[in-house]
């Protein structure tokens, strides 16, 4: 096997992508990683997307440039919203977004076919989740899924300020997850890789009989079979891979909020400015 030492580039506009850092790396411990939070600038979904596509294409040029990525991951929903297709178009190397993931991963939970999504106010203005999940309906025409996607704006900002569980976001999910509750739905698509963070509020919000999905363990799973078939996975006898965490911003905080989120590999986070 082909011992291929170029890591893996994924970004975010802040800690969201580190529930699909944690997948991957529980998935492919011998991979080596470098992620951006591109936290100087977030939260990105309440900007236009045209900002977010030059964002995305920054970084991008960025991981490949600098770290000579053999693979990136948008893991950030609106910036794959925004930026997935020109990316795929304009990189010459494979590019993963979440938003399809995801759909895949909640077409499989769900039992009545009634799935809500929710996102930034960015990624569901974009109409990616509405698109994904036409496209799935072709696929299976005898069970169509009937989909209610909902905005949430705000929830982004209670995940970078570490307030996952506080009054105040649960009196936001409240009011803004209402349309969710109304609908009926038995699975609940988490359109933003920061919400995850918030998955006991929405729980107690939604109900505990809707099934959560997160598009990191799927995502995840694409990445590996991508590897596999252009060959590009690092010998697993080559020994664990290494981490590396940059931050736009404050790297003190990112470090600090990060390791409690993702865990004891998000130990050194580098300086980088655009």
């Amino acid at each position: 096997m082909r011992v291929d030492d170029r890591p893996i580039g994924m970004f975010d506009s802040g800690f969201g992508g580190l529930t699909v850092a944690r997948a991957l790396i529980d998935l492919l411990p011998t991979e080596h990683l470098v992620y951006v939070g591109d936290t100087a600038r977030y939260p990105y979904g309440p900007r236009p997307l045209d900002e977010v596509r030059e964002f995305a294409r920054e970084i991008a040029t960025h991981l490949v440039e600098r770290f000579e990525v053999k693979l990136l991951i948008v893991a950030c929903n609106t910036a794959a919203a925004a930026a997935l297709e020109v990316l795929q178009d304009g990189l010459a190397i494979p590019v993963v977004g979440v938003i399809e993931p995801g759909v895949r991963a909640a077409v499989s939970a769900t039992r009545k076919g009634r799935v809500g999504v929710i996102g930034t106010v960015g990624t569901m203005a974009s109409g990616a989740y509405q698109r994904a999940f036409e496209v799935a309906n072709q696929a299976i025409p005898m069970n169509e899924i009937d989909v209610v996607c909902a905005a949430c704006p705000g929830f982004v900002e209670f995940v970078e300020r570490d307030e996952t569980t506080s009054d105040q976001v649960h009196v936001l999910a409240e009011r803004l997850l209402a349309p969710i509750r109304e609908a009926k739905v038995d699975t609940l698509l988490l359109g933003c890789t920061h919400y995850p963070f918030l998955a006991r509020t929405i729980s107690d919000v939604v109900g505990r009989d809707v099934v959560l999905v997160s598009s990191a363990d799927e995502t995840a799973f694409e990445v590996r079979s991508l590897l596999m078939a252009t060959d590009f996975a690092r010998d697993p006898r080559a020994g664990p891979g290494s981490h590396r965490f940059l931050s736009s911003g404050d790297g003190g905080w990112f470090r600090r909020l990060g390791r409690r989120l993702l865990g004891p590999e998000l130990d050194v986070v580098e300086a980088v400015q655009w």
